[in-house]
């Protein structure tokens, strides 16, 4: 099915988020909503969607230029416009007599064969194409995206019995590959699967938590990280979508849940969180909620509610033994615990997991569609049944008679075997009829995962590992805590370069961590600064140039696959690739002057290379230099991949993948088809233009010391910094090759390392994550 044109009908926030998610797939879109009473600009909901969506933190746009694709309009003077449209996306107000009112007029003008799909997921679809046409049934889903669009890749899709077969298929295709979502198949059932779960666990959570006396912090320190999901735990979690919609799903899921549901019993909204709705405590879009920041004595202080009183009082930390407990133990030691944190595992894990049991076959035919609903919906680590599994399906069935939870049938045909188990290399789950069924990637998907799960590596230490991923292409794999860039990795990097000369076609830089790299490892540097070994710390940097020069030149295409974060060492890994295959939703940047250095194992030369020969640049190279420095000297961090190409993180002709699941297919079809004409790139000499260029950098940084937006040791660092990129002593009569670049890295990197400032600085970043502004 061709997407060429999309409509989105409602500009409130989903619908506007819809909308300027399709766009970063480079598809234009059709953006309408109602004709505001009395005003004199009839588009004016559409157009403000569009200018908030501009300024919203974080961005819907992955580019700027991507709100050049929305056409705005209203529903009275604009609807011919959907006859332009594949598909038509309604998100307007949850009340079905509107919806179907919408559609009728949608179907007198829409184009034969355009797909329609509403946002809704609290009314059946067979409620909403009741009374419509047969061709308009034919072409009608329910798409249910979750907010924010951009980064949530959960997409549920229901279809109905009329809905063609080509719409079922051609729809989930087109939001897979171009948007990037993570698809799931529902049935139309209350709430699909996220929300039938997801809002049962933060009630069944709230009202346990009242119950047994916990603070909101030691609910959430319980709630959270040690059962792999977000540190926002349930209370923060309410606090960020807003406590005053709690009111409004329960209403909805009382009147859509068959009776005798267990979800029925738990849907009392508690007395304490109606107070705080009416008085505006609503979460973070309101005065505050659980939690709130005190500005009252000119300060910032984090509180919290106390669940009893309804007083609040300064945020304190959890201190249950429970807790150390799943440190040293993990899930099972969680639950095991005698105390209140243990209880409060116990009882909301035997109720949320137990119901989730009972929901199969009703909400999803398999236990797949659950726990990937749970984990692109909710961010959990682990689905559902995976968290059985960790518990152990029979203890997991002894906890719920425990509780007193009726025991599903789900959990009577598994016994004691697992949901998930891995059979000769191959991933299987259990299905409804007891026997195991192997999971099926879609075409154009390769998971490291499933790699793993059936073969060795090639070559393997504490920070990294090289495999084989077929056809002659081999990946190499950081393993190290945050992937932060080691001299073990370095070490396993230039094995790779040997190993892959020997007998392959082409290497890869990929893993599948949340974050590519964060960048080098501090900890070992700040080390080694304080115990002065500083001819060491040179040999780690040449070493690191070294290295990083070697993948540069090495006799086969190395292509770059990252996604999340890839910062510092991690983006001058990427530098040196012959080409990126990134993520849509990769951060990079180089951000070294946090931390009071400069970026020196090749990402200063490499900025310079990049931006003196970019053919689009003034002439000359002082606008190049100038630009590297403004890049490097603010920390800046690309907040998308389409953005990146704007800093030359990434060159014009890197690639971008939506989904990150087709992220390492596509990184190893890149490196095939470099391979078979592969020529290492030239060494690149260049000209810099000396104490000229440094004269104006310097001139900069004492604009912005006065001005107050930079810090003593901002100056020290900047200077440094102008001081490498202009070339030291040198004119722009004189050529310098990448090996003149890296010894001016080295040197400016040395006499940073060797400030107390910017020691102050590692340390402040290593205790508390944040750059230090001294």
């Amino acid at each position: 099915m061709d997407i060429n044109k999309v409509a989105v009908i409602g500009a409130g926030v989903m619908g506007a988020g819809i909308a300027a998610h399709i766009t970063n797939a480079g598809i234009p879109v059709v953006l309408l909503d109602i004709v505001p009473k009395g005003a004199d600009n009839r588009n004016a909901i559409a157009e403000g969607a569009v200018q908030r969506l501009l300024k919203a933190q974080p961005a819907p746009f992955m580019h700027k230029r991507n709100a050049r694709l929305v056409t705005t309009g209203n529903t009275e003077d604009h609807l011919e416009l959907l006859a332009e449209c594949d598909w038509i996306i309604e998100a307007v107000i949850e009340r079905l007599d509107i919806k179907q009112e919408l559609y009728r007029k949608i179907d007198a003008v829409r184009k034969p064969g355009s797909v329609v799909s509403s946002n809704t997921s609290t009314i059946p679809l067979r409620d909403l194409v009741d009374g419509q046409s047969e061709n308009f049934a034919a072409d009608f889903l329910i798409t249910h995206f979750f907010n924010p669009p951009r980064y949530m890749r959960l997409l549920e899709i229901t279809s109905g019995e009329q809905t063609r077969a080509d719409a079922v298929s051609g729809i989930p295709d087109f939001c897979d590959r171009a948007l990037g979502k993570g698809v799931v198949a529902c049935k139309d059932t209350p709430g699909f699967i996220a929300n039938r779960i997801g809002i049962f666990w933060i009630q069944v959570a709230i009202l346990e938590a009242m119950a047994l006396g916990l603070t909101v912090e030691e609910a959430d320190a319980v709630m959270g990280r040690p059962l792999g999901i977000p540190k926002t735990g349930v209370f923060g979690l309410s606090d960020l979508v807003g406590i005053d919609l709690m009111p409004h799903l329960m209403e909805s899921m009382r009147r859509t849940l068959p009776a005798g549901d267990s979800f029925l019993d738990k849907s009392t909204i508690p007395e304490l969180v109606t107070r705080m709705i009416a008085d505006g405590y609503t979460g973070r879009k309101g005065k505050g909620g659980f939690y709130r920041i005190n500005r009252s004595a000119g300060g910032k202080i984090k509180e919290s509610i106390d669940l009893s009183s309804g007083e609040y009082h300064p945020s304190r930390k959890a201190h249950l033994e429970s807790l150390e407990a799943s440190r040293q133990g993990g899930l099972k030691a969680l639950v095991a615990h005698p105390d209140k944190g243990g209880q409060y595992a116990r009882r909301v894990l035997a109720q949320v997991l137990g119901y989730a049991a009972s929901l199969i076959p009703e909400i999803a035919d398999d236990v797949l569609a659950v726990d990937a609903a749970m984990k692109l919906g909710y961010a959990w680590k682990y689905g559902p049944f995976e968290l059985i599994d960790r518990l152990g399906t029979a203890h997991f069935s002894q906890l719920l008679e425990g509780e007193g939870v009726a025991v599903p049938p789900l959990m009577e045909l598994v016994a004691d075997q697992s949901f998930y188990r891995t059979q000769d290399g191959q991933l299987q789950y259990l299905d409804t009829s007891g026997v195991y069924q192997a999971v099926q990637r879609p075409e154009g998907v390769l998971l490291l995962s499933d790699i793993k799960r059936r073969s060795e590596p090639l070559a393997k230490n504490g920070s990294a590992a090289l495999w084989d991923i077929g056809d002659g292409v081999v990946c190499l794999e950081y393993t190290s805590k945050m992937n932060a860039m080691d001299p073990e990795i370095l070490a396993l990097m230039r094995e790779a370069i040997s190993i892959v000369s020997k007998g392959y076609k082409a290497l890869v830089l990929h893993n599948e961590g949340d974050n590519y790299s964060v960048g080098a490892n501090l900890g070992l540097l700040l080390f080694a600064a304080n115990l002065g070994t500083w001819d060491q710390i040179e040999e780690m940097i040449e070493g690191g140039q070294e290295t990083y020069k070697a993948l540069k030149y090495a006799p086969f295409p190395v292509v770059g696959a990252p996604s999340g974060m890839a910062l510092g060492g991690g983006c001058e890994s990427l530098l040196h690739c012959d080409a990126v295959q990134a993520h849509a939703e990769t951060y990079i940047g180089l951000v070294e002057v946090g931390v009071g250095l400069v970026p020196a194992w090749g990402g200063s030369k490499e900025m310079l290379q990049r931006w003196i020969t970019n053919k689009r640049r003034p002439g000359g190279p002082m606008p190049a230099v100038i630009k590297c420095f403004e890049t490097i000297s603010t920390a800046t961090v690309a907040k998308s991949a389409a953005e990146a190409k704007d800093y030359l993180f990434l060159r014009p002709d890197d690639g971008i993948t939506m989904n990150r699941d087709r992220l390492l297919a596509d990184a190893k079809a890149r490196a095939l088809a470099m391979a078979e004409e592969y020529r290492p790139p030239e060494p690149i000499e260049i000209r810099l233009p000396g104490s000229t260029a440094k004269a104006a950098m310097e001139m900069a940084v004492k604009g912005v010391r006065l001005a107050g937006r930079a810090t003593a040791h901002d100056v020290v660092v900047s200077m440094t910094l102008a001081e490498l990129l202009s070339g030291g002593d040198t004119d722009i009569t004189e050529t310098l090759s990448e090996d003149d670049l890296l010894r001016l890295e080295r040197g400016a990197f040395m006499t940073l390392v060797r400030h107390p400032d910017t020691l102050d600085r590692m340390e402040h970043m290593l205790e508390t994550g944040k750059s230090l502004r001294n």
